[in-house]
């Protein structure tokens, strides 16, 4: 086995190979610490790097499968990114901002201590942008990260860095958070699998755990690998008051879905759309339909008013705030965007503008809560353009997409839509690729709580498309 192919094995795989004794923990992490060296200055997806003391941890999980009988996790001795701006106990975390280059935790996040409690070897950062603000992937403190199947392009933001080093073959499994699309933006712009949970289904720490808007989950190049982290990370923990009793266990293999009931949009109704994501949507469903789904093309009347009404969020809580709060003392340390977001969140109306995303949230789920109840699943573009250029401005007010004038922040994604009805849960899962070789995705959104059904939607096409990844001609020219 190349050195390249070990870098690209699923962490399913990769567990089979230890307990087989055919492949040693320490061998697929030297592999990618030497793929990094070489790859990750072009890219630009990790920040810090723990390599020495992750292959110690290595060399125990490898002694582990050495000994006859011994007890493994269920991630042993796996290699896993996490993101820059989730906690892990004795190490900075940074959010991407200059503001916290000496900020060290003391402990670390629910979903990132049940990872490493499984056996998950953390062995690099991810890149995010300042605060995660931001579908694009830059900060002062870190730089511009790339996305690897172009690298004219953006890997997507805020989980940029988790998106990019899945696809550059980097790292086996990342981490990500999503509070307008951060996990499920930067998957469908790298063409990786990024699940997004209901809210409180994966604990969190504070206070983006009582952002109801907000979500941790895992990044793979598998559905398969998304389920085994999911498995490891869901259920009640006793430091995350928002993390919800019930604990759901989800598939991890594929299964018949003869006669499953899809409902889809190609554009929400309201949002531009590229040709590229449409066509590789709809050849999406002709794979559906070849598995005996039953897809229907649906309208649920929204409009517009659902970004603008969104937006309100991002300003008023945590998110918004923040930028306001640090601008006080730390401003010349912040990025440009950051200080931006700070004075548009500064002009907005305390008491009415809290309000006004739960009364559309409300209103959306009007529609898409009996479309879900007669449906299945609900599949949609994951981004209504594959991405922006590295260094797009999310300030640009001369951006466009497929030809019109639009946000230049969120006119691009149609991601954030399914945080205001957070209790859904959605996956973004490759669909192709545009003519600039950057990846397109699409949603499958579930019934609130209704977890297993999206893994058994994913795991299907996965299985019929041959996975993603599975060799050269399939991954980026690097």
């Amino acid at each position: 086995m190349t050195n390249e192919e070990l870098c690209y094995l699923t962490a399913t795989e990769a567990r089979a190979l230890f307990k087989k004794k055919k492949l040693s923990p320490v061998e697929l992490l030297q592999a990618l610490i030497a793929r990094g060296e070489t790859v990750n200055p072009a890219i630009n997806c990790f920040a810090d790097r723990y390599f020495g003391e992750a292959l110690a941890k290595a060399k125990a999980a490898e002694a582990r499968y050495m000994k006859r009988g011994a007890a493994t996790g269920a991630l042993d001795g796996v290699p896993l990114a996490v993101k820059d701006a989730q906690r892990v106990g004795g190490k900075r975390t940074t959010h991407g901002s200059l503001i916290f280059k000496d900020a060290v935790d003391d402990q670390s996040d629910p979903m990132i201590e049940r990872l490493e409690n499984a056996g998950a070897i953390i062995f690099a950062r991810t890149t995010t942008p300042e605060f995660c603000l931001s579908g694009v992937t830059q900060s002062r403190i870190w730089g511009l990260t790339r996305n690897p199947w172009n690298r004219d392009w953006g890997p997507g933001g805020s989980s940029g860095g988790s998106g990019a080093a899945l696809a550059a073959g980097l790292t086996t499994l990342a981490t990500g958070t999503d509070i307008g699309g951060s996990i499920r933006i930067p998957a469908g712009a790298c063409g990786v699998i990024g699940f997004k949970p209901p809210h409180g289904r994966n604990p969190d720490g504070p206070p983006a755990n009582f952002d109801r808007f907000n979500h941790c989950g895992p990044m793979t190049r598998s559905v398969g690998d998304a389920a085994l982290m999911q498995n490891v990370t869901s259920g009640p923990h006793p430091r995350d008051h928002d993390s919800i009793r019930t604990r759901m266990t989800v598939p991890l293999a594929p299964a018949a879905i003869k006669g499953m009931k899809i409902a889809y949009s190609v554009d929400l109704g309201y949002v531009e759309v590229e040709p590229d994501v449409r066509r590789n949507l709809l050849t999406a469903l002709d794979v559906f339909r070849a598995l005996g789904a039953k897809v229907t093309e649906v309208d649920l009347g929204w409009t517009a008013e659902v970004d603008a009404d969104c937006l309100h969020w991002y300003n008023m809580m945590n998110f918004g705030r923040q930028t306001i709060w640090q601008r006080k003392e730390h401003a010349e340390l912040m990025t440009d965007y950051a200080l931006k977001f700070a004075e548009t969140a500064s002009k907005a109306s305390t008491l009415d503008d809290v309000h006004k995303p739960w009364a559309r949230t409300h209103a959306m789920y009007q529609t898409l809560g009996p479309l879900l109840d007669a449906h299945d699943v609900f599949i949609c573009p994951t981004n209504n353009a594959p991405s922006v250029k590295a260094d797009h401005d999310p300030w640009d007010q001369s951006f466009t997409v497929n030809g019109q004038k639009a946000d230049p922040e969120f006119g691009w994604v149609m991601t954030h839509q399914f945080n205001m009805l957070h209790n859904c849960p959605v996956m973004s899962v490759p669909t192709g690729h545009a003519e600039t070789r950057v990846p397109t995705a699409m949603q499958i959104v579930g019934r609130t709580w209704d977890d297993a059904r999206v893994f058994k939607a994913a795991l299907a096409f996965e299985k019929a498309v041959g996975g993603w990844y599975t060799g050269k001609n399939k991954r980026p020219e690097l």
